[in-house]
């Protein structure tokens, strides 16, 4: 049997022209190179401003048109300061697929003065629905910016004079324990199922300006149960884990809307709390895709902005 011959091993050097983008490629101390052989498949060797790269010679050829790709990208972005290792990996994703995608129009600027922009295609998609379709329903696993996303283009509206309130709101089903009995009043009971909800709020706007918008009733804590029969003029409603409600809740908030109002209603279906078959929201996206008022975006684990391993952890736990 004929042995096939060794693939050719070459080397090749690219040099990067922005010196804070190589910067970020490699990381403090070099910490990025390992994943950057691993996803590349060369031996990579940083040196001054350039990185040395060894390998059989399709990889090596791939690998500088990898980066060629990445310092374009890195040259037209708007968002150039959160440029992190998501976006080197997402790059990479989007660079197999031939695919080309740039962060446009900001969403806001937060209260420390940081510009937010969405960090994939498909959270652009979603905020190019949050501001144009009065309904908006975001599908996808952890971690990638649905409740987020919803939070900034909202306070962005508040900001602009769009809207005059924010009304969020989720259902009070707890993640396989029991909180037992809350006390305090309402928003207090509450809070502590809203608290991711808060978690943006206060990432975008500001623990002190939060709590002076909730003093005036700009933000209104309203929880399901007591959403009916209510038309909501006016506001931004932000739905969260709509995987755990059922058709008739579903269908009681997304009724609720009233004039010059928008809603994002967001969901992850392989986080469901409730008894088997009792979730409404896969069935009720069904039900409303071919509306064309209403916006429905599905994530994917690509989309995935939280910590690199969050997407690894994903991957694996949906297989068991």
């Amino acid at each position: 049997m004929k042995e096939k011959p060794d693939r050719k091993k070459i080397s090749d050097k690219f040099v990067f022209q922005n010196d804070q983008l190589y910067r970020k490629v490699c990381g403090i101390k070099d910490i990025h190179i390992k994943d950057l052989e691993s996803f590349l498949k060369v031996e990579i060797i940083p040196r001054g401003n350039s990185l040395l790269l060894t390998g059989e010679e399709e990889r090596v050829v791939y690998a500088v048109q990898f980066f060629m790709h990445l310092e374009e990208n890195y040259k037209n972005r708007p968002d150039k300061e959160d440029f992190d290792t998501f976006d080197i990996h997402y790059l990479f994703r989007s660079h197999e697929s031939r695919q080309q995608w740039n962060p446009t129009e900001k969403i806001l600027t937060n209260y420390k003065g940081k510009a937010i922009f969405p960090k994939t295609e498909n959270q652009q998609n979603f905020v190019a629905s949050l501001i144009k379709n009065q309904i908006s329903i975001a599908v996808g696993p952890a971690g990638t910016g649905k409740t987020f996303l919803s939070i900034a283009v909202a306070c962005r509206m508040l900001q602009n004079g769009e809207i005059e309130k924010l009304v969020l709101t989720r259902p009070a089903v707890e993640a396989g324990e029991s909180l037992g009995f809350l006390p305090g009043d309402l928003t207090q009971k509450v809070d502590p199922y809203l608290r991711p909800i808060y978690d943006a709020l206060n990432e975008c706007l500001g623990y002190e300006k939060v709590q002076v918008l909730s003093s005036l009733n700009k933000i209104e804590i309203a929880p399901i149960a007591f959403m009916r029969g209510r038309t909501l003029k006016n506001s931004f409603i932000i739905l969260d884990e709509a995987q755990n409600c059922t058709v008739m809740q579903l269908k009681m908030i997304l009724t609720r809307l009233g004039k010059g109002s928008r809603m994002a209603v967001s969901g992850d279906i392989t986080q469901i709390d409730l008894a088997t078959g009792k979730s409404g929201l896969e069935k009720v996206v069904n039900a409303l895709t071919e509306i064309p008022e209403i916006g429905i975006i599905r994530l994917g684990r690509e989309d995935i902005t939280r910590h690199p391993l969050v997407e690894k952890i994903v991957n694996r736990l949906d297989n068991i």
